[in-house]
């Protein structure tokens, strides 16, 4: 992808992903038309229908509008979640358009602007989101595009006039990470994921390595201690470590309390005292950290930094409380991944030491259930009840001998436990016996949030 010079008409397959809908928003407000395809429909896809984008739900070539059937002047996004041999992709390859993937159009961007990427195994749509917010309330400004929806704007995507900057949620799924060159990059984690992409961890932390290598000379690199992957930069980029206590930048003098966490924000340029979570969970000290490095290099001012983050309001299902109240606590989290839910449960027993933790998951994709099993079944020990629904298949077939029961066959003795379907989840709910529930998952268990706060707002 050269220039966007002739085109008019940008044509979405798989347009209802959180990364894609970003792309949609940044085309519609440049002017262009914009339509595409999703398999069902959401409430982000309705969002974007009546922001302007012409989104249809049956996979049908007759359904392409006029607007984009022209080859000269239409470009095809697509998302790797869709098969190869999707119909409406496969007569956009036999007609001989454009055809790009999301990650494609995002590398484009970078080189377009100054890329402030944020690239781990988890982590990465908290910290990108905060950065943006930093950012976007500075003097600075930004672009960005997030995977997840920031509560301060009520959408994944930023539009900046004035600003060179764009924050970029960098994926490492299908090696989408390669497509861009970042200016500055945070990586936060390098948990093996995705390994029926990658095949091994050696594949894996190889793919992180060589992400390093892109980014631009006279950038720089913000990563987190103690990771497995080698960095390997070129010359005139500037490598920073990080970490909740440790590194270049790092977070001293933590003071947690009375629901409200403060630190003091360490980095070369000196010390940010007395920073405000406006999230204020543990976890978010060291997200916090990260973002900041990014926007400090970026340009932004130490009050800048603190009033970035102490009205810093969130993403939507991380760490995302729907009900809060001394009775009851009810949070939802995207957590899908071994170490994303230990560190939410570890998070949530600091701030509810004494109350009965409870937490509905639904395990995304079978080969991750598989891989990681004994690593679920170790991180939802640490809490008090678990309600494990069926595996969420999402792109994947099943798999003989993997189901949910991989993971509560091993979950540790005396924990409270039991197997169900998600269409027992809101009878669950309604009986009730927990003081904080959470719901877990990449899946569809988020359709059911709005009816689990319903129930729970009544008893509270």
């Amino acid at each position: 992808m050269q220039n966007l010079d002739n085109i008019r008409s940008v044509y979405f397959v798989g347009a209802g992903g959180i990364g894609m809908s970003a792309l949609i928003r940044y085309f519609l407000g440049k002017g262009y038309h914009v339509g595409g395809y999703d398999k069902t429909p959401s409430e982000l896809t309705e969002c974007l229908i009546k922001e302007g984008a012409l989104i249809h739900y049956e996979e049908n070539v007759e359904l392409i509008q006029d607007c984009f059937r022209d080859k000269e002047s239409t470009l095809v996004v697509y998302t790797p979640a869709v098969p190869a041999e999707h119909k409406e992709l496969t007569y956009f390859r036999e007609n001989g358009f454009e055809i790009e993937k999301r990650a494609q159009v995002l590398g484009f961007l970078t080189n377009k602007h100054k890329g402030l990427c944020v690239a781990g195994t988890h982590g990465k749509t908290t910290t990108s989101t905060m950065a943006a917010h930093i950012l976007h309330q500075s003097h600075v400004d930004c672009n960005a595009f997030l995977g997840g929806i920031s509560k301060n704007y009520g959408t994944n995507y930023i539009l900046s006039d004035k600003s060179d900057y764009v924050v970029i949620e960098a994926d490492e799924f299908d090696r989408s990470f390669h497509w861009l060159r970042p200016w500055a990059t945070v990586i936060t984690a390098t948990d093996p994921d995705h390994l029926d992409i990658y095949g091994t961890k050696e594949a894996y932390l190889e793919s992180f390595r060589k992400y390093t290598t892109l980014i631009q000379k006279g950038g720089a690199l913000v990563i987190h201690k103690n990771l497995e992957m080698k960095a390997d930069v070129q010359d005139g980029v500037m490598v920073y470590d990080y970490s909740r206590t440790e590194g270049d930048f790092h977070a001293e003098n933590i003071r947690i309390g009375h629901g409200e966490i403060f630190f003091d924000f360490v980095s070369p340029k000196g010390i940010v005292k007395d920073v405000q979570l406006g999230v204020p969970v543990s976890i978010n000290i060291e997200n916090g950290v990260a973002a900041m490095a990014l926007a400090q290099l970026a340009g932004a001012t130490d009050d800048e930094l603190r009033e970035g983050m102490r009205s810093f309001r969130g993403v939507d299902r991380r760490f995302d409380f729907k009900v809060k109240t001394d009775k009851m606590v009810f949070l939802s989290d995207y957590g899908h991944h071994p170490k994303e839910i230990e560190q939410s449960v570890k998070s949530i027993r600091e701030l509810y030491a004494d109350k009965k933790i409870a937490a509905i998951f639904q395990p995304h994709l079978y080969t991750r259930t598989r891989d990681f099993y004994q690593d679920f079944a170790d991180a939802l020990s640490l809490l008090d009840e678990v309600f494990l629904c069926d595996i969420y298949p999402a792109r994947e077939e099943p798999i003989p001998g993997v189901t949910s029961e991989l993971i509560y066959d091993r979950l540790r003795p005396g924990i409270e436990k039991h197997l169900i379907h998600k269409e027992q989840i809101l009878d669950v709910v309604k009986q009730g016996g927990f003081d904080v529930l959470i719901s877990l998952g990449a899946g569809d268990i988020e359709n059911f949030v709005p009816e689990i706060t319903r129930i729970l707002e009544a008893k509270a």
